[in-house]
């Protein structure tokens, strides 16, 4: 109850860290558009006024990760009982979409310009006024940044990305103004669609990020090798951690569930105070709420021992074998189980699956084996 208590009080907190660093964006932003629309307006100037637009959405991007991060937090109910957090990988979806509307409006503005001939006129204020920017925007996105990576909120890492990758387009307008102010050459048209670009591309990063969180992203291996490790050092009765799944439905929410293999000779009772055991560690440790199954290893009798030892040497042959597993005899019945991972460069794991079966078959015929191809959800 305890662990569940400050599990409340966390999201409480991230929530409000995530909130309060968005109202930031959003007053900042806002100065921005503001002092950029005037300058962008009296110089003329469609890369000033482009970069008003892009901060605009900046803004608007900050609005949306407060209202995602709201909507996120929800109660589970009835018809969504995982809870509403992936509702924040919508959020930075919205956002990548906003980043590239931003880019192919100033493309857009950009090439109308060199259509029509337009020459900005330029002043000390406009260069003063964009240098304030940029220096705001470095700050903005460091700053956002920071609070993603401590409350690991996505959105508030594109934001930040995206602010950082702002201050290198308003450089790419200061440059256009200086060299306008210089020698009388304008390269705004030309300024404006290579900021375009770079917001597209910008744009194009965090929309491929985002859809790969919603799509359900590979855990990282050095995490899944830690979850492994720390149950089989906590309980050393565990020979060995199998068929680890962790399901992400937002951030800090996870779901998982994994096999553990023991000694056959374990009774009902201790199998029972084993998984809870597990259960509760893993989710003190990771805050993740684990389902565990049993394996038994199946290595009391000559027999089982014998065909196990043929069956790795088997499974060994095959080039993308990565592992076995679930091993189990009946020796009343003559069946065979066993879990058969291939790696995903393995183009016809059915076809791998009936040479192991047809080769071990063929060296016990008075057995039946029933493989099951399993995936390699993590490392």
């Amino acid at each position: 109850m305890k662990q569940e208590e400050n599990a409340t009080l966390d999201v409480k907190a991230r929530e409000k860290r995530i909130v309060a660093t968005s109202v930031v964006g959003i007053i900042g932003n806002l100065l921005l558009v503001g002092f950029k629309a005037v300058i962008g307006i009296l110089a003329q100037s469609v890369s000033i006024l482009m970069d008003a637009v892009n901060n605009l959405t900046d803004a608007l991007s900050s609005i949306i990760t407060i209202l995602g991060t709201k909507l996120a937090n929800k109660r589970p109910d009835k018809k969504h009982p995982f809870g509403y957090g992936r509702i924040e990988y919508i959020t930075s979806t919205l956002i990548a979409c906003l980043i590239l509307f931003a880019g192919g409006s100033a493309i857009y503005e950009s090439i109308q310009t060199l259509i029509a001939g337009t020459v900005p006129s330029y002043d000390k204020w406009a260069i003063i006024i964009v240098s304030v920017a940029i220096v705001i925007k470095i700050g903005l996105g460091i700053y956002f940044r920071m609070q993603g990576k401590k409350t690991g909120s996505d959105a508030l890492k594109s934001s930040g990305t995206d602010a950082l990758m702002d201050s290198i387009l308003s450089l790419g307008t200061l440059i256009g103004a200086i060299v306008m102010l210089t020698t009388n050459v304008s390269i705004e048209g030309y300024l404006g669609i290579a900021i375009g670009l770079f917001i597209i591309k910008s744009g194009i990063d965090a929309l491929r990020e985002s859809l790969s969180d919603l799509i359900g992203n590979r855990m990282d291996a050095g995490k899944s090798h830690e979850i492994k490790a720390f149950i089989k050092e906590k309980h050393p009765e565990v020979h060995g951690v199998y068929d680890l799944i962790v399901n992400s439905y937002g951030p800090n929410r996870s779901i998982g569930s994994a096999h553990v293999e023991v000694d056959d000779g374990l009774t009902a009772k201790e199998i029972q105070a084993l998984e809870r055991s597990i259960q509760m560690d893993v989710y003190m440790k990771y805050g993740i709420i684990m389902t565990i199954g049993i394996y038994a290893s199946n290595d009391s009798s000559p027999a089982s021992r014998a065909i196990k030892a043929d069956l790795i040497a088997i499974t060994k042959q095959e080039k993308n074998f990565l592992q076995l597993h679930g091993f189990y005899v009946d020796e009343k019945t003559k069946r065979v189980v066993f879990d058969l991972i291939f790696t995903f460069d393995e183009k016809d794991p059915v076809a791998a699956e009936k040479r192991v079966v047809g080769a071990i078959q063929a060296k016990y015929p008075d057995y039946h084996f029933y493989p099951v191809l399993d995936s390699s959800f993590t490392d």
